[in-house]
């Protein structure tokens, strides 16, 4: 199925300026918004607490459940499903008053005396402070891993050059996770790790990996960084939607980068920037077909899925969007960077 002329020649290398300028002010904005609001909104899983799904006889105002909360002397959240009034509410509850062995009898027993409905708690779920911690550095570590053996892979399929790659993955992954057991601080040491990983890649010539990586850190940053502007709460499931964007955006570049590699084979006297250009726009059909309907799926996830599936569905739909832009204006023209640099 083709929607694109097979004669269409957009111009995306020559708007490569424009693009680095747009990417360039949403990075700083995700990091000028991280920040002001000091750090992601972490949920319980990594920040630890207590989650609590009640649901109530009838519906209730938003209101009466936080006022309930408050006379009970809990500081939290209160979420509820629906617009109005609802009979279902998901409660937060701080990880200095999580610790109670009653802590779920009492919330029922305060939201039934408040708002003078039965109250049933469908699910309750704690984790401590430590575990939170150690939970969200395990996180940051998958998915700097994920990206460093996708550097093996991407080296090794485009430039041949698997043992080289395998080599620097496994000294930097030894190195991160030697300093990780150190107990350093795991943000700054991945970002450390992630800047000495480029810098490699330049010195080894590896320009199909750098341009594959830079596009997947460009990808995570504006992704977490519209979840720090809307507040979102940043969780398990948040880290398992992130490491879904990255396989996307991956496969996305990879089909480029496929289109580039056979066409500087058969257009050998032509430029770089030509070659860039008629491979985007060879596979431009195949790109808009492949978000499209994604992003149709994922649309209907965020619309109609209801509040437990909601961030997530949000994740995914920043994620196909900004990875399928740097597909084009990021990880190709790094190519055409690299050779004028080189």
């Amino acid at each position: 199925m083709q929607i694109i002329k097979p004669d269409v020649n957009f111009d995306f290398v020559g708007m490569r300026k424009l693009a680095y300028c747009l990417s360039l002010a949403f990075i700083l904005a995700s990091i000028i918004s991280l920040v002001f609001h000091g750090g992601l909104k972490y949920g319980i899983d990594f920040a630890g607490g207590a989650e609590v799904l009640a649901k109530f006889s009838k519906a209730v105002p938003i209101e009466k459940v936080k006022s309930a909360l408050s006379d009970m002397g809990l500081k939290g959240s209160a979420q509820q499903y629906g617009t109005g009034q609802s009979d279902y509410f998901r409660i937060l509850i701080d990880a200095a008053q999580s610790e109670n062995e009653n802590l779920s009898r009492k919330i029922q027993e305060g939201l039934a005396t408040a708002t003078q409905t039965e109250v049933t708690i469908e699910s309750f779920e704690q984790v401590g402070p430590q575990v939170g911690s150690d939970m969200r550095e395990k996180a940051l570590l998958a998915i700097f891993f994920a990206l460093l053996f996708i550097n093996i892979y991407i080296s090794g399929r485009f430039e041949f050059k698997w043992l080289i790659s395998a080599g620097m993955t496994a000294v930097l992954a030894v190195l991160v996770y030697a300093l990780y057991i150190a107990h350093l601080s795991m943000s700054i040491l991945i970002g450390a790790a992630l800047m000495v990983s480029l810098v490699l890649f330049y010195l080894l010539n590896l320009k199909y990996a750098m341009g594959a990586i830079v596009a997947l850190i460009h990808d995570v940053t504006i992704t977490v960084g519209f979840f720090s502007f809307f507040g979102k709460e940043f969780s398990l499931p948040i880290v398992a939607a992130i490491l879904t964007i990255i396989g996307y955006s991956l496969n996305d570049t990879i089909i480029v980068f496929d289109r580039i590699r056979e066409n500087l084979r058969k257009y050998q006297k032509r430029s770089m920037a030509e070659i860039i250009n008629r491979s985007v726009n060879e596979t431009l059909s195949r790109t808009i077909l492949t978000s499209g309907f994604t992003l149709l799926v994922v649309l209907a996830l965020f619309l109609l899925g209801g509040g437990i599936i909601h961030d997530f569905a949000f994740a995914m739909l920043v994620g196909i969007v900004v990875g399928t832009y740097s597909s084009i204006f990021v990880a190709s023209p790094i190519l055409l960077a690299w050779q004028k640099r080189k």
